[in-house]
């Protein structure tokens, strides 16, 4: 039987085949030969280009929601290199203030589920199938935590309650946990992308500042274990911030499967909201309350201070 490492040295050696093949192409090494401005204004107009092409085509096949909630996810993922930035400063931070931070984002995360996400997931499934909406949304949330459980035993990776352990360990776990971060991005996006499918723009603004608010803490918790290893700072926290663009990807799937197909709407608010509650129960209270005292009893009245700041700006923005 293979075990995660084994999977996880499979996928590099993918990686680095494929990163080697990019490196060696006509095309980088143009690239590559240019005086560094022109060089870095080429990237530039590529990149700005690439996003004209396709914001232009989501305008045109699905209209403005579409837009708006694909960069609302883009900004929700960029939000973990935000979280990063510490890193370049500090090695460590104390885990009172960490897990704090995970407490709060939690909360944050609980209080968008259950008004942003259930809620109204509820009253689209009984505008659809009067009296049934409960069932569907119930039905969704099943699927999306199943969705992680399969994601977590197939893709190698570490738990997140191993954080505080990985700033001492090696190379290979601490990749393994920026693994687990990633899978776990996926169906945060997703969440943006279908509350912004229900048509409501309110509903979309809330949850993606809940999402960019919970990955704060986790692109802090990607960049510092690399900055120990040794790695440029610069470096871990681009790392970190490739690790949330995952989201935009769940993002405009999430946003154009309900675009496209409506009924289904209240099962993917409730494979958002699953999927995010596994994450909560599963990766960032375990880690809050990994040892007993202060350390936990801070972050459970985080966790309470993010659920109020969040339940109450979903008040004011409705």
């Amino acid at each position: 039987m293979t075990t995660p490492n084994q999977k996880f040295k499979q996928i590099q050696l993918y990686l680095e085949a494929q990163l080697a093949r990019v490196l060696a192409s006509p095309y980088y090494q143009k690239l590559q030969a240019m005086p560094p401005l022109q060089r870095w204004a080429t990237i530039a107009g590529l990149f700005l280009a690439s996003q004209l092409v396709i914001f232009g085509a989501l305008y045109l096949i699905f209209g403005k929601v579409v837009v708006i909630g694909f960069l609302a996810s883009i900004v929700a993922g960029l939000a973990t290199g935000f979280g990063a930035l510490p890193a370049l400063f500090f090695r460590n931070i104390s885990n009172n203030l960490f897990n704090s931070m995970l407490g709060a984002a939690a909360g944050v995360m609980l209080a968008a589920t259950a008004f942003s996400l259930l809620v109204p997931g509820i009253g689209f499934g009984n505008a659809v199938w009067a009296g049934k909406g409960i069932y569907l949304v119930s039905f969704g949330m099943l699927l999306g935590a199943l969705f992680l459980h399969y994601a977590d035993r197939q893709l190698p990776h570490v738990h997140f309650d191993a954080v505080s352990d990985l700033r001492k360990t090696s190379f290979s776990k601490i990749w393994l946990f920026i693994v687990a971060i990633t899978i776990h991005n996926f169906p945060e996006g997703m969440s943006v992308g279908v509350s912004f499918g229900t048509g409501e723009m309110k509903t979309g603004i809330v949850l993606a500042i809940a999402i960019a608010l919970q990955n704060i803490p986790e692109g802090l918790a990607v960049a510092l274990p690399l900055v120990g290893l040794g790695y440029n700072k610069w470096r871990a926290v681009g790392i970190a911030t490739v690790t949330g663009l995952v989201e935009p990807v769940g993002g405009l799937l999430g946003i154009t499967m309900v675009t496209v197909f409506q009924p289904i709407l209240p099962i993917a608010m409730g494979f958002a909201a699953g999927a995010m509650l596994f994450v909560i129960s599963e990766e960032i209270i375990p880690e809050t309350h990994g040892n007993t005292g202060d350390r936990s009893r801070y972050a459970t009245f985080a966790l309470m201070f993010g659920f109020i700041i969040m339940m109450i700006l979903d008040n004011m923005l409705g």
